[in-house]
């Protein structure tokens, strides 16, 4: 189902937070994975949104959302990421001086 609605909250530290509307009494849990934005996705209490939810026990709720916008065009479905992830890696190479030779 589609539906519209407000945030109630969302913990950006902790990746999800909870939207209200007409169509999911007692709230719909978001988590920041269905959230459809570039760069760092989170929500802000009190927020416009429109969203996707599915029918499911998820944290005590009786609704799940799968896709959350916040313009006035649903955004194309994203293809699920294959191959590398898109998630931040780094690396770390550490180099050490030949030891200096011994002295008589």
């Amino acid at each position: 189902m589609t539906s519209s609605g407000s945030v109630r909250t969302f913990d950006a530290d902790e990746g999800w937070g909870v939207i209200d509307g007409p169509d999911v009494p007692g709230g719909c849990w978001v988590n920041f994975s269905a959230i459809e934005m570039p760069g760092f996705r989170a929500l802000v209490a009190g927020q416009r949104v429109t969203f996707r939810a599915e029918a499911a026990n998820q944290d005590g709720f009786a609704f799940r959302a799968t896709k959350v916008w916040t313009g006035a065009d649903e955004p194309p479905d994203q293809p699920p990421a294959r191959g590398n992830s898109a998630a931040y890696s780094s690396t770390l190479t550490l180099t050490f001086d030949e030891p200096d030779a011994p002295r008589p």
